[in-house]
């Protein structure tokens, strides 16, 4: 089967992969990076900046791989698709082709949340992990899983996350169901406090009993539904170009 690169959302690093790593199929090849300014990946100067972002990442994102990306790391990965060559899919976690919607996180709860993030940013990004759980079984479990993961400060600086902030509003992945630049699958849980199901396109496909961080409370069966979806994704590109 192709390499997955998994790449992660906002307000966490590559270590939210980590409860995946006992279900991956043995021909099964993974990597995780870190997006610039998160973990031992150095910040950007212009973190805003797509062009700075996708000549730090051309490496970490080959071409024959299938991409993954969770939440604000869809709308990375969507963007980055029509700067560096395409990859042979693209899986959509957690993020459908804009993260606002009016029912979901709505514009003017996002502008919110930037600016009491900008006067309490530690508060704010516990705040933010206690939101990205609601949706889970067991939510007080993955407020807790999430902690312990990450540790007890944001896992970038101020000017990366204030950056990110504003992609989650700014970003648009309409492209992906008008004109893909590759084969792409859409994958959330059923309960994501943080998705519209209905700005989805055809197709999608949700997983039972999780919310936003399925990785932590269904990482069996998420792990299970990557690998059969990056084997779909990869079986249409590989059929597309004979």
């Amino acid at each position: 089967m192709p390499r997955l690169i998994l790449l992660h959302g906002w307000g966490v690093d590559a270590r939210i992969w980590q409860p995946l790593a006992p279900y991956w199929r043995a021909d099964c090849q993974v990597a995780s990076p870190d997006w610039p300014g998160y973990g031992a990946c150095p910040a950007l100067s212009a973190p805003q900046h797509l062009g700075a972002l996708a000549d730090a990442m051309a490496e970490s994102l080959p071409a024959d791989a299938v991409w993954v990306g969770w939440s604000l790391g869809g709308l990375l990965a969507a963007a980055l698709s029509q700067r560096l060559s395409a990859p042979r899919g693209l899986i959509m976690l957690g993020m459908g082709p804009r993260f606002c919607h009016p029912a979901a996180v709505s514009d003017a709860t996002l502008n919110d949340f930037r600016r009491a993030f900008a006067r309490a940013p530690e508060t704010r990004w516990r705040h933010f992990l206690r939101w990205q759980a609601g949706g889970e079984p067991s939510p007080r479990v993955i407020y807790r899983q999430l902690t312990t993961l990450l540790g007890d400060t944001p896992p970038a600086a101020l000017p990366t996350l204030s950056a990110g902030l504003a992609q989650l509003g700014e970003l648009d992945a309409q492209h992906l169901a008008s004109a893909p630049p590759c084969p792409v699958a859409w994958l959330y849980g059923a309960h994501d406090p943080l998705l519209a199901p209905d700005s989805l396109p055809p197709g999608a496909e949700a997983l039972s009993d999780s919310g936003h961080c399925p990785m932590l409370s269904q990482p069996a069966a998420l792990a299970c539904a990557l690998q059969r979806l990056a084997d779909g994704v990869s079986h249409t590109s590989t059929m597309e170009r004979q």
